[in-house]
């Protein structure tokens, strides 16, 4: 018998997860905002310090100007086209382009493009941003957002 699990602070935990994008749980923060949140691994699924999400903008969608007070955050481009600001600073974005935010930092996410533009958005701590996104309101994902998370 092969035991794939440890503890960690007292808890018995596998030795892996594996997200399944098909009974992933999207979230919207606020009913106005123009992204919205597939929750891949954060404290509530895997007993995590840090959260790690596929972040969905709509066409024209931004995050609202915000930072994170001992917090990075790092963003992967899998699809679109966009631009980050930071500190008063713009940077286009594209697929396969990554960006590391350092705490303190004033940033905003916009997507430039046509279609929706896709991140991995990873927040180290979590910094309660897990709980932020998991009490807005559930979203269903659509399927363009099922074709690229999975990479068809």
């Amino acid at each position: 018998m092969i035991d794939d699990t440890h503890t960690v602070r007292g808890i018995h935990q596998m030795s892996f997860s594996v997200a399944d994008l098909s009974r992933a749980k999207a979230f919207r923060i606020s009913p106005k905002d123009t992204n919205y949140f597939a929750v891949l691994f954060d404290e509530v699924t895997d007993r995590i310090s840090n959260i790690f999400v596929i972040e969905i903008f709509q066409a024209g969608g931004a995050t609202p100007p915000n930072e994170h007070a001992a917090a990075h955050e790092f963003f992967h481009v899998l699809h679109g086209v966009g631009v980050a600001r930071c500190d008063g600073k713009t940077l286009p974005i594209k697929k396969g382009d990554s960006l590391l935010l350092h705490p303190g930092s004033e940033h905003v996410v916009q997507n430039t493009g046509p279609g929706k533009l896709y991140t991995l958005t990873v927040m180290t701590p979590n910094e309660g941003f897990s709980e932020l996104i998991r009490s807005g309101e559930s979203v269903e994902l659509d399927a363009e957002d099922m074709r690229v998370l999975q990479g068809l």
